[in-house]
This record gives C-alpha cells, structure tokens and sequence, in this order.
C-alpha cells in the first residue's frame, strides 16, 4: 500500500463559510483511489497554513499556477516563473484587471484573452480571466501560498519533495464522462433534477474506473450521497482532482520524475492529465 496522501483541492480565492476551499484526502491502493475524508477551510490563511505542515502528499490543486507567456511579454513582466509570480503578488487585484481589461481591449474579437498551450488540450478557462471564474484572482490568491510553504511543483520549481503541488481541473475528467452536461451550479435556481442526474452518473463512471486514467474511486455509502447531494460541486471537484492527484503518483511510481507531466513552458506550466 503506498504511504502517499491523495489530495484534491477545490479552490477559491475568496473563502467563506457558506464557500469553503475543499480538499478531499484519500491513497492509491491497488489501483483504486480510497477516499478517506474531506476537509474545508473557510480562510486563506487557513489553508495556507494547512499548507506549511510536513507530509507526504501528492496534490492536485483546481487553480492555475501559470499565466500566458504572449500575456507576460506583452506586459514586458519577468519572463521566468519565480520573479514573474513575485511580480504578480505584488499587485492588487485592481491592478491586475487593469492591466489585463487594457490587454483585452486592444484585441480584437474573439481574440481578447491570450491562452497557455496547456489550455487547448484541458479545455480550462485562460488563466488571466478576471470573471466567470475569476481564475487570474485564484493565481494571486493561491500561488504565492503554495511558495510560501515550499512546496514541490514540478516543471515550475523545486521544493520539498514529499509535498509535492500539480495544477489539475476537473472540468477535464468531468467532460470525459459527461460531455458538455452540466452537473453543477451555485445558483440554488439552477441546482436542477438534470444536473442532480448528472453528478450521479459522474459518480457512477468513476467508482466502475470508466475514464482513460484507468483509476476506480472507492467510496463508503455516505461519501457517495455527500458527493451527490453537494449541488455546488465542489466536494465532487475536490475528487475530480483526487483522482488526477492519483493518476500522477502512478507515473511517478512508474519512473515519471514529472509526475506526467510533459515537457512544457517553465513560465506556463501544465494542467496534469491533459
């Protein structure tokens, strides 16, 4: 049995009670991911100092770790990862939707926001999209803490590791299994009987191992209902990323120094999976 934690994070770069970050805990044992138990953190300095504490763990966190390097450039920002998110932190969030709505602005339809290559295969949102989701926000929020507790992230920087941080999205295991079925909202007007169904037949394809990541998910009864009844989907995001967490510790039993990586723009990063 292997002695790494499994993490899967649900992010958010505003963190509240009614809106928790969510990581869900589990190991790869015989080829199935056991989820242990699930834990929520209702500030970002909460999980961050969560973060600090030694381990063993293989985590994949729902945030982007990169921006785009036509972005940067154009910014004339650090083109080398450490000093362009120290670039990055040190703006507020003003000022990155000022900068990054001026980038937009000059570029035609269709074209407004520039992409990371990693985008195109996971089909993620570009990282410097300030709204719906406000993905450049969750870098700023959760990058620097990610560094800050000296976490490994492979292909960006060195680190401890046993902690060992790979940028994953749900979104691109869900869409596997459910095509372009939505199976979440946090609007309650949207948490509709369809997407109720949808998240039951996402349960479903993952304990059967049914996705090309050739892992099962192991649930008890309660973790399953959990899992269904949360119609915010973001205790069954924190498992999407589990489970991606997962298929990475494989490769990296199998000899993969990049956890599965491939190789990619050290500014960029890369969505592990895609």
């Amino acid at each position: 049995m292997s002695m790494t934690t499994l993490i899967g994070c649900d992010f958010s770069s505003a963190p509240s009670r009614r809106k928790p970050i969510v990581v869900a805990l589990g190991a790869l044992v015989s080829g199935r991911v056991v989820l242990s138990r699930m834990d929520v953190f209702d500030s970002l300095d909460a999980w961050g100092a969560w973060l600090t504490q030694p381990g063993d763990w293989v985590g994949g966190f729902d945030l982007p770790f990169g921006l785009p390097r036509e972005l940067v450039e154009h910014l004339g920002w650090p083109i080398e990862w450490d000093a362009c998110m120290d670039h990055y932190a040190a703006l507020s969030r003003g000022q990155i939707r000022d900068h990054f709505a001026a980038f937009c602005n000059a570029r035609p339809a269709g074209t407004k926001f520039a992409h990371r290559t990693t985008d195109g295969p996971a089909g993620s949102s570009p990282s410097m999209k300030w709204v719906n989701p406000p993905v450049a926000f969750m870098l700023h929020a959760g990058v620097p803490r990610l560094r800050a507790a000296g976490v490994a992230m492979p292909g960006l920087r060195a680190g401890d590791p046993r902690r060992v941080a790979l940028e994953a999205y749900p979104g691109l295991l869900a869409r596997e299994v459910l095509g372009h079925r939505s199976y979440k909202s946090d609007d309650k007007a949207k948490q509709t009987p369809d997407r109720l169904i949808a998240r039951k037949d996402l349960v479903e394809a993952l304990e059967q191992g049914r996705t090309r990541l050739g892992l099962r998910l192991k649930l008890s009864h309660a973790q399953r209902d959990a899992l269904v009844d949360d119609a915010s989907g973001d205790r069954l995001d924190a498992v999407l990323c589990l489970l991606q967490a997962g298929w990475a510790q494989q490769q990296h039993a199998a000899g993969h120094l990049r956890y599965g990586l491939p190789e990619c723009d050290p500014l960029e990063g890369w969505i592990v999976t895609a």
